[in-house]
């Protein structure tokens, strides 16, 4: 499997690059607001990001979310996002790791369970993450999107 690390500030570019290979989302633009970003994610003790390095790119990242919460016996919450593996580098195991290792990140701090969304129809995206031990169906996701104005 390929290897894993948490994401350090020199990465940065590295993920923008990998960012922009997305056909889902845009990135945050400019750099400066990227950077701003970028600099609270890793200074919150409850943010993870981890990455899949290859050759002198990121092949594949997801951030780990970690909630407290008073119910669950006190365990907390976990939240996947922004979870990318680069076109060129699909089906090699890269995204496997990174979710892996953010999954066993959440179960070393006794997280209750680990939720994520995906809003890709590509049957593909949802057999990936049930072979990684996430189930649909057993709860509802609802969207409350920001209104225009």
């Amino acid at each position: 499997m390929p290897d894993v690390r948490l994401a350090v500030q020199s990465d940065l570019d590295a993920l923008l690059r990998l960012f922009s290979a997305s056909k889902v989302s845009q990135f945050a633009q400019p750099v400066e607001k990227a950077t701003r970003i970028w600099d609270e994610t890793l200074a919150s003790e409850n943010v993870f990001v981890f990455v899949a390095p290859s050759n002198e790119i990121i092949a594949a990242t997801c951030m780990l979310i970690t909630a407290p919460n008073l119910l669950r016996l006190g365990r907390s919450h976990g939240f996947l996002e922004n979870v990318m593996t680069h076109p060129s580098y699909q089906g090699q195991g890269f995204g496997k790791a990174v979710v892996s290792r953010a999954l066993d990140h959440a179960w070393s701090l006794d997280c209750h369970h680990v939720l994520m969304q995906s809003g890709r129809a590509d049957p593909r995206v949802h057999a990936f993450y049930e072979g990684l031990g996430f189930r649909g169906g057993l709860r509802v996701g609802y969207v409350a999107m920001r209104r225009p104005g």
